[in-house]
């Protein structure tokens, strides 16, 4: 059974950065298109960024747009997401994500089907 289990995430002040990791196993995520996600309390889980099987395509939700960046190194089984430039509405439970598939729109909640336990990431102003 896939496994994924993030970690990285901590208190840090509004400006900073922080990197969260994802390493997964269970079986092989080299054709996995990874996402990351995130849920603030009070609110529904949404899409932050993703990555293609080969790490040549990403995509993110606006708000998050140049920086953040998602990575990943297959020969490690390893999901990254480098967040900088941190403000307070991005504190939350972040969430590794993975789905099995050719490379989509893969933006949703339902789209994947396996997720790790997730990280906090608070940011103070």
């Amino acid at each position: 059974q896939a496994q994924l289990v993030e970690s990285g995430g901590g208190l840090v002040q509004a400006g900073g950065s922080l990197r969260l990791s994802c390493a997964a196993s269970g079986r092989t995520f080299t054709n996995a298109v990874m996402g990351w996600f995130r849920q603030a309390p009070g609110k529904e889980r949404e899409f932050v960024a993703r990555t293609s099987w080969s790490g040549a395509l990403t995509d993110y939700t606006n708000s998050v747009k140049g920086r953040f960046t998602i990575s990943r190194d297959n020969a490690k089984n390893m999901v990254y997401l480098q967040m900088n430039s941190l403000k307070p509405e991005d504190t939350a439970v972040y969430y590794c994500a993975a789905t099995f598939g050719p490379w989509a729109n893969q933006k949703t909640v339902t789209d994947y089907n396996n997720w790790g336990q997730g990280t906090q990431v608070t940011v103070s102003s």
